[in-house]
């Protein structure tokens, strides 16, 4: 077994015991890229001896009773994460060129701790997509089917992840931006709480659903990721003064006497049968350990969508009204008026999600319709996020499946932007409740590929659904199987 498959708390074992040192993991996983990248598309930037370097002083840490849990493993950033001296692009025309002069709040404190940082991984067009599809890099292919697509957005750093290319890496989750390429690609993503990790640094879709977290290959690594990123931000207002959790400490309480909520409205038609039989073995498999199961109703679950297709857009309208060409990124040359030289920007510079998704929102928030679309979504989105507050005075946390179904063919739904967004229908409804959640490997289908389960917890309860997933992650397999 190659070095690069090994887990994060494994890698820091090995090299606090000096088993393996960092510039080993690091060229591991550099080799594991070079073989493997140019196929499945997962890194669009790759800083080989800028990691190298990063290594060399991982390892003196290490060496000098310097580091952390984290120090020395490496990583890979999606490409909307701000990294000083790197391009950075949001995988956009409109960036091109584009080097940040700081490090993202997360990206910094994930460097303190002596992390490595070894390239930019692929992402729809400013996390605009359910595929990784919309990237000006063009797709990310599934590692375990590679006609398929990765999921998305972060579909470039789930596949990272799985292809062993880096022991984790950062995604964004707006709508189901983590959780979905988790699922799709086997491996564990966790959605936070909004708020609990700083998006300062970090290039804007959605500001009042965006959130920040990892895709890593088990919970108990994610845990430790979030120990290091999570916590108030002065630059980030939006992170409130709540103490983060002692992720790591809680992992093994017993889930015995947990109540369990599988909501009715996430097991509709349309969902895969084979997704349907996996999810609900994984449901009995938390049985076993105890925890007292109890179907809950969540009845504005089938508002979530299309509230969230108002709501997201309106949001991306003012966030892309930044990028003009005049600060930054390549710009017309010609221009008969400014207005002609924005308009020749943004059509060149946007791909047609981005485009679509902007216009759809200036729609929505026009003097005509902001009463009739954006207030209406606004309020149906405090009804979800009420149904889910009614539903947590029941029981502790809520399974469901991640996505109705696993992996589809590349090009499937590129054509019908309806049916790409309905890949997040079960995964909007928490992300406008701002809620935190996980999806962890729960099975195959008859193609051999990935089922994810999701575990979605109240408002500031990582703990609870790290801890949930890592005693389902001891009981069972499905998380360390290998295309």
């Amino acid at each position: 077994m190659s070095i690069s498959e090994i887990t994060l708390a494994e890698a820091h074992e090995k090299l606090a015991k000096k088993e393996i040192s960092s510039v080993e993991l690091t060229k591991a996983c550099l080799e594991k890229i070079k073989k493997a990248n140019s196929d499945l598309n997962a890194f669009v930037s790759v800083n080989e001896e800028s990691a190298l370097e990063q290594a060399k002083e991982a390892d003196e840490k290490i060496s000098d009773g310097r580091a952390g849990v984290l120090t020395g493993v490496v990583c890979g950033l999606k490409d909307v994460f701000c990294e000083k001296g790197v391009e950075t692009t949001a995988c956009s025309n409109i960036l091109k060129g584009f080097k940040p002069p700081y490090d993202a709040t997360s990206v910094a404190k994930l460097r303190e701790a002596g992390v490595v940082f070894v390239g930019h991984t692929n992402t729809d067009e400013f996390t605009m997509g359910a595929s990784t599809e919309n990237s000006a890099f063009g797709v990310t292919k599934n590692l375990w089917d590679k006609k398929r697509v990765a999921g998305g957005s972060s579909g470039g750093s789930a596949v990272a992840v799985s292809a062993n290319m880096c022991t984790f890496a950062m995604g964004t989750d707006t709508g189901g931006s983590i959780r979905q390429p988790a699922s799709f690609c086997g491996c564990t993503g966790l959605k936070v709480t909004y708020g609990r990790v700083s998006r300062s640094g970090v290039m804007p879709m959605a500001s009042s659903l965006d959130t920040i977290g990892p895709l890593a290959k088990t919970c108990e690594d994610a845990a430790h990721i979030l120990e290091i990123i999570a916590g108030r931000d002065k630059e980030d207002s939006t992170t409130p003064e709540v103490k983060a959790g002692d992720y790591v400490k809680n992992l093994n309480k017993d889930l015995k006497g947990m109540t369990i909520g599988v909501p009715k409205e996430y097991f509709i038609e349309g969902i895969g049968d084979e997704v349907e039989k996996a999810v609900r073995t994984g449901v009995k498999e938390f049985e076993k350990m105890g925890v007292r199961v109890k179907e809950i109703s969540l009845p504005h679950t089938k508002y979530a969508v299309p509230v969230y297709y108002i709501i997201a857009p309106s949001e991306i309208s003012a966030n892309m009204s930044r990028y003009d060409g005049v600060r930054f990124g390549p710009a017309a040359e010609k221009a008969d008026s400014l207005q002609d030289f924005y308009m020749k920007n943004r059509s060149h510079g946007f791909g047609d999600e981005v485009k679509r998704r902007i216009m759809i929102g200036t729609y929505a928030l026009s003097s005509g319709y902001y009463d009739a679309y954006y207030l209406k979504a606004q309020k149906v989105r405090t009804l979800i996020k009420q149904d889910f507050e009614k539903a947590f005075k029941e029981v502790d946390l809520i399974l469901a499946p991640t996505s109705p179904t696993t992996a589809f063919d590349i090009g499937e739904n590129s054509e019908d932007p309806l049916k790409m967004y309905l890949s997040d229908i079960f995964t909007v409804a928490s992300s406008l409740a701002g809620l935190c959640g996980v999806s962890v490997p729960c099975g195959f289908d008859k193609n051999k590929l990935p089922v994810g389960l999701q575990i979605i917890g109240p408002q500031f309860g990582e703990a609870k659904i790290l801890n949930a997933g890592h005693q389902y992650q001891c009981a069972t397999r499905w998380h360390i199987e290998k295309s």
